[in-house]
């Protein structure tokens, strides 16, 4: 038997664990000593920041790479042809697209001077840009993010900068770059290992996604669900944000700081960290069994089930946050993202931390997590198997919406347990990252 397992059909947008990150860690660091009494940074083009640093990013880039190559199974090795290179009499242009082709990220990424204003302000001084502006990849339904323009030199709360950008690589950094994706770069990654390669947004699944405790059995049916990038993608910026903190250019330390938060907080969300927490592993394999034998609709109905589930969290997680911010509000979401005694429960942060203590973390929720889902939602949304909400999500989000009330207490308390995970990871990392960038050159 073939083991085709789960998820390699899965619905592009799963591609998302939470929906608009930055409200979250608006809430997550605003008390947080060491970012709300920063001082402000001037935002500054990414052109800057690699004209003044082109030999020390290089040596970063090439350090990340011999450290990737020593210590992540399943690596593909960049091609030598990418190595960033230190060359003065190259333009800007130039040194930037040799920049994004030596970390392996689209070449359509913005990387855009930006900022996204926390929901709680009532009033947006500035105008919104439009978000082609700032991101590769166009607006979902239902999308909460509004842009505001920066410009060279402007004084800016590193809160806002780091909150900002912790939504930033789901707006096109990892999309198309596998060998089987239509128009992708020459970066040597091979094809993509699970989800759809046909459909674009799903292509930066396994960059968001880290499969890693599935188990021995799991691993060896389907090997292909262990190739995940998510922690080369929280290595390579997390130690840009070093560099660039230690070079006097904290604008992009606490840019690249979120950026590498963003996969951090993606392998909180129990759908990120398990390829379905409402199955055993049992039931998977009797399932793809029968597909090879010719029957897959048990397979593809518990793909629907799972995706929709997954969209159910996310959807009420981003409905609660955003409508509690624009109240100026304070509920159990945002009580849990703040909770900073959850911090040292947890040990320090290390190139460990991701694999062994947020995503063993969030597999281990995986089933309480599934089962509030079911509990706190109607059962039409997520226990018929020939229902796709996420297909029709702008049409029938009202309706769940309604159906809700008074089913959401069970949903609503594992939301905050998941969201207490989010924000005590997030700090921790961060924390992390800041002792490092203190450490002598």
């Amino acid at each position: 038997m073939r083991p085709v397992f789960l998820l390699l059909a899965l619905l592009p947008t799963l591609a998302q664990a939470w929906g608009n990150h930055s409200p979250m860690c608006y809430r997550a660091f605003e008390r947080m000593p060491e970012v709300a009494n920063a001082a402000a940074v001037k935002a500054e083009p990414l052109v800057d920041f690699l004209r003044d640093q082109e030999r020390s990013i290089a040596m970063t880039l090439d350090a990340q790479e011999a450290w990737a190559r020593a210590h992540l199974a399943g690596h593909a090795p960049r091609p030598e042809a990418l190595r960033f290179v230190a060359d003065a009499k190259r333009s800007d242009a130039e040194r930037r697209a040799a920049f994004l082709r030596a970390v392996r990220l689209s070449p359509q990424s913005k990387l855009a001077l930006y900022l996204q204003p926390d929901p709680r302000e009532t009033e947006v001084t500035r105008p919104l840009i439009d978000a082609a502006l700032v991101s590769a990849t166009r607006p979902g339904a239902g999308s909460t993010q509004r842009f505001v323009a920066l410009q060279p030199g402007e004084s800016v709360a590193p809160l806002a900068v780091l909150a900002s950008a912790c939504d930033e690589p789901d707006y096109g950094h990892d999309l198309n770059l596998f060998d089987d994706n239509t128009g992708h770069p020459d970066y040597g990654f091979g094809n993509q290992p699970f989800g759809n390669p046909a459909v674009s947004i799903g292509s930066q699944a396994p960059f968001h996604m880290g499969f890693f405790h599935q188990g021995p059995v799991f691993n060896t049916l389907a090997p292909s669900f262990a190739r995940t990038f998510t922690e080369l993608r929280v290595q390579q910026y997390a130690t840009l944000a070093v560099l660039a903190w230690q070079t006097g250019h904290a604008y992009w330390g606490w840019r690249f700081a979120g950026m590498a938060l963003h996969h951090v907080e993606d392998l909180t969300q129990p759908y990120h960290s398990s390829a379905a927490p409402g199955a055993t592993l049992g039931h998977m394999m009797w399932v793809n069994l029968k597909a090879q034998l010719g029957a897959p609709a048990d397979r593809q109905g518990l793909v629907v089930l799972q995706g929709n589930r997954h969209f159910v969290l996310e959807n009420f997680q981003t409905r609660w946050i955003i409508e509690a911010a624009r109240k100026q509000q304070d509920g159990p979401l945002e009580l849990a993202l703040r909770d900073s005694a959850r911090d040292a429960r947890y040990p320090a942060w290390s190139v460990g931390y991701v694999r062994d203590v947020v995503a063993a973390e969030a597999f281990a929720a995986g089933p309480a997590t599934d089962a509030a889902v079911v509990v706190g939602a109607p059962a039409k949304f997520v226990t018929d198997p020939n229902f796709d909400f996420a297909a029709n999500e702008a049409q029938l989000g009202p309706e769940l919406a309604r159906d809700m009330q008074g089913r959401r207490d069970a949903l609503q308390r594992q939301i905050a347990e998941l969201l207490g995970h989010f924000g005590a990871h997030s700090r921790n990392a961060l924390r992390g990252l800041l002792k490092q960038a203190a450490a002598p050159l």
